[in-house]
């Protein structure tokens, strides 16, 4: 059986998240993240990653994660050079599809009979304090549920958002069915 996973912001070679995280090293931070990718995902299983790769050199980013189990999609995220925002973005977007089923900056899903929209981002307006930034490229609160990562912060669902970033997810990237089942739970703030 397949398992479809959300994981956002892996941060790959950024010694700062790195030590926001508490690790002493860059390469004890990333041995962590890589090791609990491989130890959760099978090589059936589907990662939607959210964005934000890493803040170091791209290539070997991209060849660490070639090699992990998985079909992989990437939605792009403020830090990802393929994102659109950046001046040369579109020289960037082919490195991401030798290692990426599919490459994007926003998605959409069913889950839990909910449609469920992907993004980096959370929603426009005050979620995360950091509402000034990136407007152009967050979704606006119509009322569907969001997955999202960006916010470096440990809560899990605020009103209808959902954080599967990895300083909320420690051990490693979310099932769709703990997704599902709090969308199920409703709308919280916890």
């Amino acid at each position: 059986m397949s398992i479809i996973y959300y994981w956002s912001d892996l941060h790959l070679g950024h010694q700062l998240v790195a030590t926001q995280r508490g690790f002493a090293t860059v390469a004890e931070h990333d041995a962590h993240v890589l090791d609990t990718w491989r130890n959760r995902i099978g090589p059936r299983d589907t990662v939607f990653v959210l964005g934000d790769l890493t803040m170091a050199n791209l290539g070997p980013a991209l060849a660490v994660l070639a090699d992990l189990p998985g079909t992989k999609h990437l939605i792009l995220g403020n830090h990802d050079a393929g994102h659109p925002m950046h001046k040369r973005s579109l020289g960037q977007q082919r490195r991401y599809l030798d290692v990426f089923a599919t490459v994007g900056t926003q998605a959409q899903r069913l889950i839990a009979g909910h449609r469920a929209l992907i993004s980096h981002f959370p929603y426009a307006g005050d979620h995360d304090g950091t509402s000034d930034r990136y407007t152009q490229w967050r979704f606006r609160d119509e009322g569907s549920w969001l997955i999202h990562g960006h916010v470096h912060e440990a809560w899990t669902v605020r009103e209808t958002q959902i954080n599967v970033g990895v300083d909320r997810w420690m051990d490693g990237p979310v099932p769709e069915s703990r997704i599902a089942e709090l969308i199920d739970a409703g709308p919280a703030h916890y």
